[in-house]
């Protein structure tokens, strides 16, 4: 007698918001970590070492994009293994995902270590901000292993193995403890910058242990096994995971890019202005991400059992929730910009001046940054890697970076802030009439399937 999982009988909108407010929640916790990073930082070491930190901020981009390449890959196979009722498969995917993931973050984060000065040059640091780049980057990535495991389990194969409310409990352990261990390091301890690096890895590592006692879970299907290697499964994850990695990887570029124009239009005060900016647009970007994780692990399971109809339903709701989500952020950021930039402390009047007026302009962007990743994470959960990976590189790097060039030279600095909203925004548009012309495409493979 066959078992019908309680995912494919469940009404869609219930089931996607059990999933939705843990994957958003949690996702704004991580966020919110590095924004208290941003707020303690500078209020308790100073305005330079906030944009050092901001120039070292990138590591988390590399770092959580490797997580999410081999994560995501992994567990869309995974998921996908358990809705065709492959539990042997699925032991094996999650074991090969795992072992992968620390091996290839050990090799970086040792190629990293040994060239620590040349990559916080290349990250954009200065002469005066090098000494923080250097203090931060140096503990994050001793301790970087810990943070991908972290990674690897709260944002896919706890979820993914129907625990989204453990991995949420997780997150807020990280969370809290990293509020409390950055005000002790910081303003009693008078650690700085070090301080705050160590606050975030020791938090990271306390939250990684409460996700553990997934493990003890009986329904749990997240085992190790021995024979699990296979060429075939690995350049399956590693084609699957692709475009998550291209979205994080590409925040870092985005990040180092950013900084070295804005050096170049408008000095360190500018460099300092976008470190407020980006922290803010840190903490909105992961909420927005968490929509998308909300959705992978409901999308792969129907991708699995050839549900259809509840696909095409899940497709709507992830799109109409992304939009609600991207036009109440951008009118929030544009009635409170200053109120936002003020939560970095004091700083001369020039600087809150372009981080301010700034924030207004990039805000618009996020109308259309919901949608982009909506469907990105959609195709990618159906395994239609190349309309994912397509999304992720135009938004990212094919439009990204000739406006970033383009926009300043033709219009002046204050330009250089409508770069995100014109990519995304063309982005979104390119998608728009790929829909009307090809409406049937997506489904046309898992539709063949189910008529077999």
């Amino acid at each position: 007698m066959t078992t019908i999982n309680p995912i494919e009988t469940r009404p869609l909108k219930p089931l996607f918001f059990s999933y939705l407010f843990p994957a958003m929640i949690g996702m704004l916790l991580m966020s919110v970590n590095i924004l208290v990073d941003g707020i303690f930082v500078s209020h308790g070491v100073g305005p330079t070492a906030l944009a050092g930190v901001n120039i070292a901020v990138p590591i988390f981009s590399i770092l959580l994009s490797i997580s999410l390449w081999i994560g995501m890959g992994g567990a869309t196979l995974f998921s996908i293994s358990l809705g065709e009722g492959n539990k042997k498969r699925a032991h094996q995917l999650f074991t090969l995902a795992f072992t992968t993931m620390i091996v290839v973050v050990l090799t970086l984060v040792l190629i990293l270590l040994l060239n620590l000065k040349e990559v916080s040059y290349i990250f954009g640091a200065s002469d005066a901000t090098y000494p923080y780049v250097q203090e931060y980057l140096h503990v994050i990535l001793i301790f970087g292993v810990f943070y991908t495991i972290e990674n690897l389990l709260k944002y896919f194969f706890i979820r993914n193995d129907g625990n989204p409310k453990l991995a949420m409990m997780g997150l807020i352990t990280t969370s809290v403890l990293n509020i409390i261990l950055n005000y002790i390091f910081i303003f009693v301890l008078d650690y700085g910058v070090t301080g705050c690096a160590l606050a975030t890895a020791l938090s990271t590592i306390i939250g990684m242990s409460v996700l553990c006692l997934h493990f003890f879970r009986k329904q749990s299907e997240l085992k190790f096994v021995r024979k699990f290697f296979s060429i075939a499964d690995l350049k399956k994850i590693f084609a699957i995971g692709l475009p998550s990695f291209i979205v994080e990887a590409s925040v870092a570029v985005m990040v180092i890019l950013y900084n070295v124009t804005f050096l170049h239009y408008l000095g360190s005060n500018g460099v300092t202005a976008y470190a407020m900016v980006n922290y803010i647009h840190t903490v909105l970007l992961t909420v927005f991400l968490g929509i998308g994780m909300a959705l992978q692990p409901l999308v792969s399971y129907h991708h699995g059992a050839r549900l259809i109809e509840r696909l095409t339903a899940l497709l709507k709701i992830g799109i109409a929730t992304a939009l609600i989500m991207g036009l109440s952020t951008a009118i929030i950021a544009t009635l409170f910009p200053s109120q936002l930039i003020a939560l970095f402390g004091d700083s001369t009047f020039e600087i809150r001046n372009i981080a301010t007026q700034g924030f207004v302009h990039f805000a618009i962007g996020y109308v259309f940054l919901g949608i982009n990743m909506v469907f990105a994470e959609f195709f990618q959960s159906i395994e239609k890697i190349r309309l994912a990976t397509t999304i992720m590189l135009l938004r990212s790097i094919i439009l990204f970076i000739p406006a970033l060039v383009v926009l300043p030279k033709l219009l002046g600095p204050q330009a250089i802030w409508w770069t995100f909203p014109v990519a995304e925004g063309i982005t979104a548009l390119l998608i728009l009439i790929f829909m009307k012309r090809k409406p049937h495409t997506i489904f046309s493979e898992a539709s063949s399937l189910k008529a077999l």
